[in-house]
């Protein structure tokens, strides 16, 4: 897979709801057709964080991908 990400936000460590809202305010920040990469470790991520997001008008261009405890995430703006 050829993803090209744009800005990566590392919240590897944050509880949840913290990925979400901030990959949220990220997004909302991003231009159109932007790329973010998020890693969490959050296990409620892995649903919360898709669902969010495409409720919110964002893409999930793929993942979430279970590396070990982390999850990786592309969402495009």
């Amino acid at each position: 897979m050829d993803i090209k990400v744009d800005y990566t936000l590392d919240l590897r460590g944050e509880p949840c709801p913290y990925p979400l809202i901030y990959s949220l305010e990220v997004l909302e920040e991003m231009e159109k057709g932007q790329v973010l990469e998020l890693l969490a470790d959050c296990p409620q991520s892995f649903r919360t964080v898709p669902e969010e997001a495409v409720k919110q008008g964002y893409k999930l261009l793929a993942g979430p991908f279970k590396e070990g405890p982390i999850l990786r995430f592309y969402l495009q703006k």
